[in-house]
């Protein structure tokens, strides 16, 4: 089954690849080719989730593929700019150089505005259904202030703040910056079928905070090599984290409570939802 299952995620990333590449093809510019490698490799988890959630709803795969492409792109923005100096300062993801570090800062920035806009151009697409503004409106909110921007600000402001975050603001924190990208692309099927979206986005809560404890141990064990990025950068920062709070086990446990949380969730798609369950074991299992 887990081989099965990371055979279906690689499937998926390849998919929603292949749709920025296409509409990014027409563009014979610096920054377009910056776009492309910005949006290549990763596990993408994201648009692997609407795609599963638009599955659960019996909308159809070539409407479902265009969020599932825009969520990816916007996580690829954000990566973008959390990679420049100004912010993160790093010098390699998912295994290859940063986009400023390949081009420069200026084309990053622009590279990244660019994957932003293209995300909404996705996700507005009249192919994706009558209930595309609704998709898009949760997109701004789930990628603003309300969201992973203000998640992020939070972030920016805990690292001179003279109190140390506690396991509450970090965990407020986290369902901002991490969190609510993982929400919306859950609950996108569901809102494209005009369907109750209740369920998918409990599952998704407990996913999103799964998700960033298992960065934060990943942050402690991981391997740069299998990462693909720097490791122990928020130990040498002095950050405060899942880890730091609540121990390298304690933590371990938490995610594993977190995904039985998430799989329980699902219960009303039965087994139909099987492959959303290994989604959430996979969260804690991966190595990058």
């Amino acid at each position: 089954m887990a081989e099965a299952f990371r055979a279906a995620l690689a499937a998926a990333a390849r998919e929603t690849q292949d749709v920025l590449r296409e509409r990014l093809a027409a563009h014979d510019l610096p920054v377009a080719q910056a776009m492309e490698h910005a949006v290549t490799g990763g596990k993408g988890l994201r648009g692997f989730l609407v795609l599963e959630g638009a599955r659960l709803h019996d909308v159809a795969r070539e409407a479902a593929r265009l969020p599932a492409a825009g969520i990816e792109a916007l996580h690829a923005y954000s990566l973008v700019h959390d990679d420049l100096p100004a912010m993160d300062d790093d010098d390699l993801r998912r295994g290859q150089p940063t986009v400023h570090v390949a081009w420069d800062e200026a084309t990053a920035i622009l590279a990244g505005d660019a994957l932003q806009s293209l995300a909404f151009e996705l996700c507005a697409d009249p192919l994706v259904g009558s209930h595309r503004a609704d998709l898009c409106l949760a997109l701004a909110r789930a990628g603003g202030i309300a969201g992973m921007v203000g998640g992020q600000a939070r972030d920016i402001m805990a690292e001179t703040s003279e109190t140390p975050l506690d396991l509450a603001r970090i965990t407020e924190l986290q369902q901002g910056k991490t969190g609510a990208l993982i929400r919306w692309s859950a609950e996108a099927g569901a809102v494209m079928a005009g369907a109750d979206a209740g369920p998918l986005g409990r599952y998704a809560q407990a996913l999103g905070l799964a998700f960033q404890i298992a960065d934060d141990i990943l942050d402690v064990e991981g391997d740069a090599a299998k990462m693909g990025k720097a490791a122990r950068k928020d130990a040498a920062a002095g950050k405060a984290t899942f880890v730091s709070l609540l121990g390298l086990d304690a933590a371990k446990a938490r995610a594993a409570e977190l995904v039985e949380a998430a799989c329980d969730a699902l219960s009303p798609y039965g087994a139909a939802a099987g492959t959303l369950r290994e989604t959430a074991r996979f969260v804690i299992a991966r190595e990058s």
